[in-house]
């Protein structure tokens, strides 16, 4: 039986996008359909803000497409040598979060310690950062670790609130003292 496969070809080591191999093993033949395209947005800022991680509480990948556009900006702006030598452990001294185990992979190769893997989508993710009182977060006396107020307060503050955006890149300037962070880079 014939199927359309509406995603991008993705080779493993084989040379055959694993799904086609997956069907074929089912006695499917799949006809691959790309039907999306991609544009990074943002990279001069996204570059110039990893240049000075003094200047946020921590790094969320929001996708293994942002750790993309992250390598990208290292390479396209000859920060390579920088981010060996200096930029990558001044950020891994700060949080770095990620959504799902994809992206935690990614992260770790381009040398940063990511937390917040199983956690498989954004509001999950919000929730581990917010109740576990991490990226520096101030709350009043009113906020309860893990309150919902808090948590919906950085869901908002610091994760893309939908898929519309290939590549958010966000940050805040001083919180007040009911703010999740005092600032973060999402990507």
């Amino acid at each position: 039986m014939k199927v359309l496969l509406l995603k991008d070809a993705k080779e493993d080591d084989s040379g055959l996008d694993p799904y086609i191999q997956e069907l074929r093993l089912c006695g499917l033949e799949a006809t691959l359909i790309p039907v999306l395209s991609f544009e990074f947005m943002s990279l001069p800022s996204l570059s110039e803000k990893l240049s000075h991680p003094e200047g946020f509480g921590g790094l969320i990948f929001t996708s293994p497409r942002a750790v993309e556009a992250v390598k990208l900006c290292l390479e396209k702006d000859n920060k390579t040598e920088a981010w060996e030598k200096s930029l990558k452990d001044r950020w891994n001294a700060k949080s770095v979060y990620v959504v799902g185990s994809a992206t935690a992979s990614l992260v770790n190769k381009i040398g940063l310690n990511a937390e917040g893997a199983g956690s498989g989508n954004a509001e999950k993710l919000a929730e581990y950062i917010c109740s576990n009182g991490l990226l520096g977060e101030q709350r009043s006396r009113s906020h309860a670790p893990g309150s919902l107020q808090l948590r919906q307060k950085c869901a908002t503050q610091f994760l893309p609130t939908s898929g519309a955006a290939a590549l958010s890149v966000t940050s805040s300037g001083p919180s007040s003292s009911n703010s999740c962070t005092q600032s973060s880079l999402a990507v």
